[in-house]
């Protein structure tokens, strides 16, 4: 794991490269030589947390309602469940 430190004006000027660096471990932003913000990979942080995306999550992330989706009609006829 690399640790990588950014002043807030390095981060600003150089986003991609935070991104980059959050990849290979955290990013410590930094405002007047202290530390104000960690920047870390998704994994990472649902790794930490302990948290999966849910359906439900993900079905309510902004802009998904405007997304069209089409869903090819099944031929096959139903089939009743076997619960046995």
């Amino acid at each position: 794991m690399t640790i990588t430190t950014l002043s807030s004006r390095e981060f600003q000027q150089n986003a991609n490269q935070a991104q980059k660096a959050a990849r290979s471990g955290p990013v410590f932003i930094t405002n007047r030589g202290k530390p104000t913000q960690v920047l870390l990979s998704i994994e990472e942080y649902q790794r930490i947390t302990g948290q999966r995306r849910s359906i439900v999550a993900a079905l309510s992330m902004p802009g998904l309602s405007d997304i069209e989706v089409e869903f090819p009609r099944s031929r096959e006829v139903p089939r009743p469940a076997d619960f046995s």
